[in-house]
C-alpha cells in the first residue's frame, strides 16, 4: 500500500496542473472543480421590523402650559342628528316696549338716550303738561273736600247716635261724604290714565308746587334704548303730535326665525332643541322650538318656526343671519371628546390621555360625530382627562425615532 505521503504529493500534483490550466477554462467550470471565483450566494438579511411606537410621553405641568395644550375631562354628552336651515334673530316679541304718552305736553328733559341701559321703572323723561298740572289740581281738591266732608260725616253720625242730632242731617252728611269720596276715586283713575303710577299720586300731596304740572315717564322693562324719537322741547300727545319716545329692547332672550321646507315640517315640533351658530363666531347657543306656523308660504314653501335662545352676554344680534341645526334624534352617549383631540397613527384613531407623568396613547373607535363632537364607542371611560388642543404636536413628538441602546 502506498503511504499516506505518496498520495499527499501525487493530489497536490494533480492540483497543480489543473490550476495551471484554469486560464483555459470557463468560469463555470472552474466552480464546478471549486478554483475559480464563487458566486456570492450568501442571502441578505430580512429587514428588521420596525420598533413598535412608544406610547408614553413624558410631560410635566409646565411643559404642558408651554405647549398650549388644553386638557378636558370626558364624559356624557348628547349626540344628535340634526336638520340645519338658515334663521335669523330677532328680538323677543315679549320684551319690546314702545314708551308712548297718554297726555299733551312738552319734552322738559332726557334722561337716556340711544343705547343706554335702563331698568323698570326707572325715569328715562320728563314731560311739562297743562293737562297733568289740572288733572293733579283736580285730584287734591277732590281730596280736600272729601278729607272734610269726613269729618262732617263722622260729627253727624256720632250726634245721631247720641240722639242729640237729627236723622235728616246724619244722611245728609253720609250723602254728601260718598259723593266727594266717588270724586277723589274719578280723579285717582284719570291720572292713572294719564301714567301716573300709585306711588306718585299718593305723594301729590307733600309734592311742591313746581311739580305739579311736570310728569315723569319711566322705563316699563329693563332693556337697553335701541330708539329716541324727540327731542329737548318736542310737543307730543294727541292732535296728530309724536306719541312715543323711546323703544327699549331687553336682548336678555332673543327669537330666532328658522324657515322649514314643508316637506321637513312633519320632522318639527315644539320644545325640539336647537343649535344656533354663525359664521365669524366661535360661540354656538342651544335653545328650544317654541312655536311651528300652521301655515306654509304660498311662494316659498317654507314655514315659519320660532326657537328662543338665551343671549345674556348679548351675543346674538337681532338682524344677523344665523344657521339653525335642529335635533331631530337626540341620544346621551358616555363618552364625547371634541374633534381636536383626534389624531391618527398608521392609520388608527388615537387620543393622549393625561397621566401622572405625561400623555398616553390611547387607540379608540369612533362613533357618530356632531360638529366638532366626536362619540367614542371603546378606548375612554368617563372621567379621563385628554389632551383637545394641540394634540398634533404630541402626535410629531410620538412618532421621532428613538436613539437607539
Amino acid at each position: 500500500m502506498a503511504s499516506r505521503s505518496t498520495i499527499f504529493v501525487v493530489a497536490f500534483a494533480a492540483g497543480a496542473g489543473i490550476f495551471a490550466l484554469a486560464p483555459g477554462l470557463s468560469t463555470t467550470v472552474q466552480r464546478a472543480i471549486g478554483i475559480g471565483p464563487q458566486a456570492n450566494t450568501a442571502i441578505p438579511p430580512k429587514p428588521s421590523a420596525p420598533e413598535p411606537i412608544s406610547g408614553l410621553l413624558p410631560m410635566n405641568d409646565e411643559q404642558i402650559k408651554l405647549a398650549q395644550i388644553d386638557l378636558v375631562e370626558v364624559g356624557p354628552a348628547a349626540i344628535a342628528k340634526r336638520l340645519v336651515v338658515p334663521s335669523s334673530i330677532v328680538p323677543h316679541g315679549d320684551r319690546i316696549a314702545h314708551v308712548s304718552v297718554k297726555l299733551s305736553g312738552t319734552v322738559a328733559e332726557l334722561r337716556k338716550n340711544i343705547g343706554d341701559d335702563v331698568v323698570k321703572d326707572e325715569v328715562i323723561a320728563v314731560l311739562e303738561s297743562r293737562e297733568v298740572a289740572d288733572a293733579k289740581s283736580e285730584y287734591l281738591a277732590a281730596r280736600l273736600t272729601n278729607d272734610l266732608q269726613q269729618d262732617l260725616f263722622n260729627r253727624d253720625r256720632l250726634l245721631w247716635e247720641a240722639k242729640t242730632g237729627t236723622e235728616q242731617q246724619y244722611l245728609r252728611s253720609r250723602n254728601a261724604a260718598a259723593q266727594t269720596s266717588m270724586r277723589v276715586n274719578i280723579a285717582r283713575q284719570k291720572l292713572m290714565a294719564l301714567g301716573l303710577a300709585e306711588s306718585e299720586i299718593k305723594a301729590l300731596p307733600d309734592a311742591p308746587e313746581a311739580r305739579l304740572r311736570r310728569q315723569d315717564v319711566v322705563a316699563p322693562i329693563t332693556g337697553r334704548v335701541v330708539e329716541r324719537k324727540v327731542e329737548l322741547g318736542t310737543a307730543v300727545g294727541r292732535d296728530n303730535l309724536e306719541t312715543e319716545l323711546f323703544v327699549i329692547v331687553d336682548l336678555s332672550r332673543v327669537w330666532v326665525e328658522l324657515s322649514v321646507a314643508s316637506s321637513d315640517l312633519p320632522l318639527i315640533q315644539e320644545g325640539q332643541s336647537v343649535k344656533i351658530s354663525a359664521r365669524g363666531l366661535t360661540k354656538t347657543t342651544i335653545g328650544k322650538i317654541v312655536f311651528v306656523s300652521p301655515l306654509v308660504d304660498k311662494d316659498t314653501r317654507t314655514a315659519r318656526v320660532v326657537a328662543e335662545i338665551p343671549n345674556a352676554e348679548r351675543t346674538w344680534r337681532p338682524g344677523s343671519f344665523v344657521t339653525a341645526a335642529i335635533a331631530l334624534n337626540e341620544r346621551t352617549v358616555p363618552v364625547v371628546v371634541p374633534a381636536t383631540a383626534i389624531q391618527k397613527l398608521e392609520g388608527q384613531p388615537i387620543v393622549f390621555v393625561r397621566t401622572k407623568d405625561g400623555f398616553e396613547k390611547r387607540d379608540v373607535v369612533l362613533g357618530e360625530r356632531e360638529d366638532q363632537a366626536l362619540e367614542i364607542v371603546s378606548g375612554l371611560t368617563p372621567g379621563e382627562a385628554i389632551a383637545a388642543t394641540n394634540t398634533f404636536s404630541l402626535k410629531a413628538e410620538l412618532s421621532k425615532p428613538r436613539d437607539e441602546d
